[in-house]
C-alpha cells in the first residue's frame, strides 16, 4: 500500500473492477440459482444484515502476494579522500558484485471467471524499486494457495490480470454497472487489509467520479466511507445486488490508516480495460501534449467565464497533437468530442478514451472568442516516457527526488551527475533532433567538479573519452574504464541548447 498524506491519495495495492448489466451477480460455480439474491436484500434501506451477501460473495475474493528479489545499493568507500583509499579498493576486488534481499507485498483481487482469471491493482503484482517479481501467489479464503501468471498490467490505470488453474471451476464474481451508483448507496469491501486475511467491511458511496487532485487520465474515482486499509488494494467494491462495481484503490489519510475517505477505480473505467489485457490486446489511449490546469476562481474571474468548466492549457508540447492542430497555450478547453471538460469529466479522461488517430472537434476560448477545430488525436507516451518527460519541465525542481535510471550510480558517485536515457520527447523538450544520441544530465551535485565546470540539468552528453555514450550504462562502463586505466579524468562532449558541442574534461570524485 502507497500512503497520501494530507491531501495526497495513496494507493492501497488493491484493484478495480466493473460488472456488466444484465450478468447474474455474486460468487458462483458455473452456474447456481441467484434467485435467492433477490430475498436477502431489502428493496429499500439498509438490510438487516450483510451475512448472506457476504457468504456468496467471499469465496471469489482472494489475498495476492508477491515474492521479489531486490538489488540494495552497496555504499562507497568509507575512506574515500584519505591514504587508504586505494588500500579498500584493492580489498573490495574492484567492482563490487550487486547486493540483493528478498522483498514481499501483499493486497487483494477477485477472480472474475470460473476458469480462473484473477483482477488486482497494477502495483500489488509490480516490482519495487529496483526489484523483479519471481513469485505470484493467489490464496482462496480456506486458505488453499495458487501459483499465479501474470497474463497483462496497465500502469496508467493500475489494473493488473492473473491466472489461476485447477481441475474444477472456481467460484467467481462479474462486473456491475457502477455508472448506476448514487451517493448514499449502500457498498460492502472484501479483502485483505495488514495481511489478516479475508474481512469485509460495509459504508455507502461517498461521492461518483472523484477528483483527487493527483492529475492523470484517471483521477476519477467511486469514494466511499467503507473501511479501506493497506492490503485492501486491488479488492472488490460491491453494490448490494453482489456486483463489482469498482476496485479499491487509495486512501486519503494524513495517518496511513482509514479514516473513512477511500477511493475504488469505478468499473465502467476498469472493465474494457480488463478485458483488453485478458486477451492480450495492447492498450493504445489518446494523447494531446498539453500542460494543463483547471479553471479556478481567480482565472475565471479574470477571463470573464463560467466557474468549473473547461481546463486551462499552459503549456504545448512542440510536435503533438495539440501542436498540430493549432491549440496553444493560454487557451482554455470547453469541450472535446462533443463532451463538456468539467472536474467531474477531465480533458484527460475524455482524450485517454479515444482511439489514437481519430480525428475529434474541440472547442475553446482563445482572447475571449469561442473558436472550433479539428485534432487529430496522437498516441499517448507510456508512464515511464511521460515521467522522463516531465522530468524537464521548466518548473520542475525536484530532481533530486527522482529515482535514477540503471547504470547511473556510478556516474553520481564518481562525477556527481545523474544521468537518463535521451528519449524522443525529451529531445523534442531540449530542442535538439529526435535521432540525438547521448545521456541527459537530471541532476548535477553542486560539490562536484562537474558543477565547478559549469554542467548542469538538461545538458546532453554525447560522448566519454571518445566513445558515444547512448545508454547511462554506457557512460557508466567508460567512466569505470578510466578508473582502470588509473585516470584522474574523463573527457566529455557535451551539447547544450542553443549552443555547439564542447569537450568539458570532469575530475572524478
Amino acid at each position: 500500500m502507497r500512503y497520501a498524506y494530507s491531501v495526497t491519495a495513496a494507493l492501497l495495492a488493491g484493484g478495480a473492477a466493473m460488472s456488466l448489466a444484465g450478468f447474474p451477480a455474486g460468487a458462483q460455480v458455473a452456474q447456481n440459482d441467484d434467485s435467492q439474491m433477490a430475498r436477502m436484500v431489502p428493496r429499500n434501506g439498509a438490510p438487516a444484515s450483510f451475512a448472506d451477501l457476504t457468504e456468496q460473495l467471499q469465496p471469489a475474493v482472494v489475498n495476492i502476494s508477491t515474492r521479489q528479489r531486490v538489488e540494495v545499493q552497496s555504499g562507497g568507500n568509507p575512506f574515500a579522500g584519505t591514504p587508504l583509499e586505494d588500500l579498500f579498493n584493492q580489498r573490495r576486488g574492484g567492482q563490487q558484485e550487486p547486493q540483493y534481499r528478498e522483498g514481499q507485498s501483499l493486497g487483494s483481487g477477485f477472480i472474475m471467471s470460473a476458469d480462473g482469471y484473477v483482477v488486482t491493482n497494477n502495483h500489488v503484482v509490480s516490482p519495487t524499486g529496483r526489484g523483479t517479481v519471481e513469485e505470484i501467489t493467489v490464496t482462496m479464503p480456506d486458505g488453499t494457495e495458487y501459483p499465479a501468471e501474470l497474463v497483462g498490467a496497465d500502469a496508467s490505470s493500475d489494473l493488473a490480470v492473473l491466472k489461476i488453474a485447477r481441475d474444477e471451476p472456481f467460484p467467481f464474481v462479474q462486473f456491475g454497472d457502477s455508472s448506476q451508483a448514487r451517493v448514499g448507496d449502500w457498498v460492502v469491501a472484501i479483502g485483505n487489509p495488514f495481511g489478516l486475511g479475508g474481512t469485509v467491511t460495509s459504508g455507502i458511496v461517498s461521492a461518483v467520479y472523484r477528483n483527487t487532485g493527483s492529475g492523470g487520465a484517471y483521477d476519477r474515482y467511486l469514494q466511499t466511507d467503507a473501511s479501506i486499509n493497506r492490503g485492501n488494494s486491488g479488492g472488490p467494491l460491491f453494490d448490494m445486488q453482489g456486483n463489482v462495481i469498482g476496485i479499491n484503490n487509495a486512501i486519503l489519510s494524513p495517518s496511513g490508516g482509514s479514516v473513512g475517505i477511500g477511493f475504488a477505480i469505478p468499473a465502467e473505467t476498469a472493465a474494457p480495460i480488463v478485458d483488453k489485457l485478458r486477451r492480450g490486446v495492447e492498450i493504445q489511449r489518446g494523447y494531446l501534449g498539453v500542460q494543463i490546469q483547471p479553471v479556478t476562481d481567480d482565472l475565471a474571474a479574470s477571463l470573464g467565464i463560467s466557474e468549473n468548466r473547461g481546463e486551462f492549457v499552459q503549456g504545448v508540447q512542440p510536435g503533438e497533437a495539440a501542436e498540430r492542430a493549432g491549440i496553444q497555450a493560454g487557451d482554455i478547453v470547453l469541450r472535446v468530442n462533443g463532451e463538456d471538460v468539467t472536474p467531474d469529466q477531465t480533458l484527460s479522461f475524455l482524450v485517454a478514451n479515444i482511439e489514437p488517430g481519430t480525428s475529434i472537434p474541440v472547442e475553446l476560448i482563445r482572447n475571449g472568442e469561442r473558436r472550433r477545430l479539428n485534432v487529430t488525436v496522437g498516441k499517448r507516451p507510456s508512464e515511464e516516457e511521460l515521467r522522463q518527460s516531465q522530468m524537464f519541465d521548466p518548473d520542475a525542481e525536484d530532481m533530486d527526488e527522482q529515482e535514477p535510471e540503471t547504470g547511473s550510480e556510478v556516474v553520481m558517485e564518481r562525477l556527481g551527475l545523474q544521468v537518463i536515457a535521451l528519449t524522443p520527447q525529451i529531445a523534442r523538450q531540449l530542442g535538439v533532433s529526435a535521432d540525438t544520441n547521448g545521456v541527459v544530465v537530471g541532476g548535477v551535485s553542486p560539490n562536484s567538479d562537474a558543477a565547478r565546470k559549469g554542467l548542469r540539468r538538461g545538458d546532453i552528453i554525447l560522448s566519454a573519452n571518445y566513445q558515444t555514450v547512448n545508454t547511462p550504462s554506457a557512460l557508466e562502463a567508460a567512466v569505470e574504464a578510466a578508473r582502470r586505466e588509473n585516470r584522474d579524468a574523463v573527457l566529455l562532449r557535451v551539447q547544450r541548447r542553443g549552443g555547439p558541442a564542447q569537450y568539458v574534461a570532469v575530475r572524478f570524485n
